[in-house]
């Protein structure tokens, strides 16, 4: 009878390296190494704290961090800073843990991805709070079956500046959202499937301004470059602006205060911390007058309109990685809720005035 084989010398080996690990390396996370590529590819903290929806203190303090960590385990930082204004200079262990991060990372969500949607136990959807509604609307044609099938819906609330990111990393399945678009160019979404919700025109203007400082019920480009403007630090509003004055639109613009979110905006407005405007969605400025942020100094809505801009649109739909869908047997989790949301989608698209997110 022959013996059972001994341990594997270099599985042995393998397992002994890993008990071994460097205590800096194991206080490395995932999320100082996401911020690490995003300042990669922004080149400053500014730039990447506005992408990742941060303060640029805390990605400062996470590249101070990984600065730390490193140069004890190699010697070196990842990073260096430069002459003020300039973008961050990354030494050669630097480009190195990089490249070698977004593989480990792009090469974990592939394969996290590819394991949820195999075994159809989970589906997670992404929504702003304007666009909950129509998920709830969705919900009641396939909660039955999920409960029967024990079938996990995770809803995450996202702002409108993450949408495609979200989409694109594989950390929600589907998104309920609002976005702008130019109606003269239809390939904009063309690396996503589409399902229509509502069109709807421009965003608004959002005042505390008198009749007397800002007569009129009507904005354009030119009258909107002189007011005191609130602007959100990334978004669709952003996307909007950037369209109608071009990539330094800031520069352009007075700028009285930059947000992290739209509710503490119109708090700055009603408490007249802040005088001047805020472009927003038609739905954010409607519930602005409803009271629903809160009641103090009443606000005014305006229309914005400009015959020399692009008329673009805002456009509230149900989004999914495009050819995701055909991937999966119509009983799969996420081919359910797109046919439930398909069953309550409004059939008439154009000229409906509803609020979006």
């Amino acid at each position: 009878m022959s013996a059972a084989p001994g341990p594997d010398p270099l599985e042995d080996r393998a397992l002994d390296r890993l008990l071994d690990c460097p205590a800096a390396l194991l206080d490395v996370t995932f999320d100082q190494l996401r911020t690490l590529l995003v300042v990669h590819e922004k080149g400053s903290a500014l730039r990447a704290a506005r992408t990742l929806g941060r303060d640029q203190s805390s990605v400062q303090k996470q590249l101070d961090t990984l600065n730390r960590n490193f140069h004890a385990l190699c010697g070196t930082a990842l990073v260096e800073k430069r002459g003020r204004g300039q973008d961050f200079l990354f030494t050669p262990v630097g480009r190195s843990a990089v490249e070698l991060t977004r593989k480990a990372l792009e090469g974990g969500l592939d394969a996290i991805q590819s394991w949820r949607h195999q075994l159809g136990r989970t589906l997670t959807v992404g929504t702003t709070r304007f666009t909950l509604e129509y998920l709830g609307q969705a919900w009641g044609h396939v909660a039955e079956e999920f409960r029967a099938r024990e079938i996990e819906l995770r809803i995450v609330h996202i702002r409108s500046k993450d949408l495609w990111g979200k989409l694109d990393t594989g950390e929600v399945d589907l998104v309920c959202g609002t976005t702008i678009v130019d109606p003269a160019d239809s390939g904009e979404l063309d690396r996503f499937e589409v399902l229509p919700w509502w069109r709807q025109s421009r965003p608004v203007v959002l005042t505390n301004l008198s009749e007397e400082e800002l007569p009129g019920r009507v904005v354009d480009a030119k009258r909107l470059r002189k007011l005191p403007m609130i602007l959100p630090s990334a978004g669709m509003v952003n996307d909007f602006l950037r369209r109608w004055y071009g990539p330094e639109y800031r520069a352009q613009l007075t700028v009285a205060a930059e947000i992290e979110e739209i509710h503490y905006g119109t708090t700055l407005l009603r408490s007249r911390l802040a005088r001047g405007c805020m472009v927003v969605t038609q739905g954010v400025g409607q519930a602005a007058l409803d009271g629903q942020f809160g009641e103090s100094v009443p606000l005014r809505v305006l229309e914005l309109d400009d015959e020399s801009r692009p008329r673009l649109q805002q456009f509230t739909g149900v989004f999914a990685r495009k050819g995701e869908r055909a991937k999966h047997t119509a009983d799969h989790p996420l081919n359910l809720l797109w046919t439930a949301f398909e069953k309550e989608s409004p059939s008439h698209l154009a000229n409906v005035d509803q609020p979006v997110g």
